[in-house]
């Protein structure tokens, strides 16, 4: 008996139509019906083939992984490529990190080197300064003694009013400056920052969480970029979609979404682990380990 049969039957055991196992599953029907009748080749991939017969089989009442060892030589396997992809970017990092740390360790004399030319540079010119400074100095000096000056008193006067009125300026500038800057500084520190929130954490196979977005303002826009493929749906309450449900590829990335006039969005993701999820510059962190549960649902609350 082949895997499809073996779900049908259990499906019409449990009298659940397709549409039932639709809305339970959030799986169209015709890949379900794909799934029936052994036809792998119209689902989106490897990875979702597993996956949705998973749900399927959760939804009737069957065992989904003795159901998966009893079809393996059936079902798509993805999990060994996994490991293989995993194993060779770890490598690849490792490499581009020893490479990072080389080249810095062979730089280090470099820029030792131009640190001290710089400092005697900088020495040869301070006491060049120095020297021209004391020669201007003495040079002044012999002029001021053939100088010969005709009413000190009026010399005085005029002398002291520019140096209270320049002082007069300098202490204005400094008062308006410095009110200035705590005004900006004042409305800097009340601006709250935008920052997330867990309401309700997901279980099971395929969790489903509700995230709060607390302090957004009145424009919210989010930024979804995907390292690979992955299946995805976003749409709001009010029945909205942002995002029809299909294959949401790197080449797609990255995707602005403006969540300005929602108050709750929902996002169905078939691989969260390649999937980045930002607002208003923050990054939105899932509150399911995304390694381990890669199918996840998300209940976004905008709060502005």
């Amino acid at each position: 008996m082949e895997i499809g049969v073996r779900l049908k039957e259990a499906r019409e055991a449990k009298n659940i139509s397709l549409e039932s196992l639709q809305e339970s599953t959030k799986i169209q029907k015709r890949y379900l019906v794909a799934i029936e009748e052994g036809n792998m080749k119209v689902l989106p991939g490897k990875f979702y083939a597993r996956a949705f017969i998973k749900e399927y089989a959760n939804a009737v009442g069957l065992d989904p992984d003795e159901l998966l060892e009893e079809y393996k030589e059936e079902v798509p396997k993805t999990e060994e490529q996994e490991e293989v992809q995993y194993t060779r970017m770890q490598r690849t990092r490792r490499s581009a990190n020893t490479e990072k740390s080389s080249s810095n360790s062979s730089l280090l004399p470099t820029i030792i080197t131009i640190i001290l030319v710089i400092g005697i540079l900088f020495a040869a010119w301070y006491f060049l300064q120095e020297s021209m400074s004391n020669d201007e100095g003495n040079t002044q000096n012999n002029e001021e003694e053939n100088i010969i000056i005709t009413n000190p008193e009026e010399s005085e006067e005029n002398t002291s009013n520019n140096e209270e009125e320049n002082t007069n300026e300098e202490n204005g500038e400094s008062t308006s400056s410095d009110e200035s800057n705590q005004d900006e500084e004042g409305q800097e520190n009340n601006q709250p920052e935008t920052s997330f929130s867990v309401v309700e954490e997901g279980t099971g196979t395929t969790p489903e969480s509700t995230i709060a977005l607390e302090n957004a303002g009145e424009e919210v826009t989010a930024t979804l970029e995907a390292e690979g493929d992955t299946w995805l749906l976003v749409e709001s309450e009010d029945g909205e979609t942002l995002f029809t449900e299909g294959m949401f590829s790197s080449e797609q990335s990255p995707l602005e979404l403006d969540l300005s006039e929602k108050e709750r969005v929902f996002f169905k993701i078939g691989n969260a682990s390649i999937l980045t999820i930002t607002i208003n510059g923050v990054e939105m962190e899932y509150p399911v380990d995304a390694t381990s549960k890669v199918r996840q649902d998300i209940w976004l609350e905008i709060n502005q």
